[in-house]
């Protein structure tokens, strides 16, 4: 079944405009305003935060195929190359 999207004229969208923005933002289906029968805009609900545990960390994680490679590609490492950074370790005295 396609998506038809409702539309609405300017005039009768600004009349009942705050009526609509919460019908829009319960039913969380969008809206084409339109200006002489042309679409204008498309007025929809704003994104909802996550606010349960599932979703929550989407897209932070890495899945990796194997074990016996590194958990941070090569690519993304982030090393101190400056000499005058990195610590000697041969000698035993104490910075």
């Amino acid at each position: 079944m396609p998506n038809t999207e409702r539309t609405i004229p300017a005039g009768a969208f600004r009349d009942q405009c705050l009526r609509l923005m919460d019908e829009i933002n319960e039913t969380g289906e969008s809206m084409v305003v339109t200006k002489h029968g042309k679409p204008v805009v498309v007025v929809s609900p704003a994104p909802r935060p996550v606010t349960g545990f599932v979703g929550l960390m989407a897209g932070a994680t890495r899945i990796f195929d194997g074990l016996e490679g590194p958990a941070i590609p090569p690519g993304e490492w982030n090393m101190v190359s400056a000499s005058d950074r990195l610590m000697d370790l041969s000698s035993s005295e104490s910075p």
